[in-house]
């Protein structure tokens, strides 16, 4: 491993521990990668889908965002179809 790279721990709770445990048995990953590979993913995303995940916006915000995003999937499927 770069020496370079910075190293952090977490702290999870056992049913987390043993759900993480089997995903990286199931994957062939290390608790490292995949946690590396979660946390580089999370931090690229905008600031409400971070709210979203942290539990940071009320249910009627999550319902609302829920909605709007699957416009948004719904808009992207449709442009990638016809081009």
């Amino acid at each position: 491993m770069d020496s370079k790279r910075p190293i952090i721990r977490l702290q999870v709770d056992i049913r987390a521990k043993e759900a993480l445990d089997a995903l990286c048995e199931l994957r062939g990953m290390t608790q490292v990668a995949v946690a590396s590979r979660l946390l580089k993913w999370f931090v690229a995303q905008d600031e409400v889908v971070q709210g979203t995940i942290l539990g940071l916006l009320s249910d009627s915000a999550v319902a609302s965002l829920g909605e709007l995003l699957l416009k948004r999937i719904a808009a992207a499927a449709e442009k990638s179809s016809s081009n």
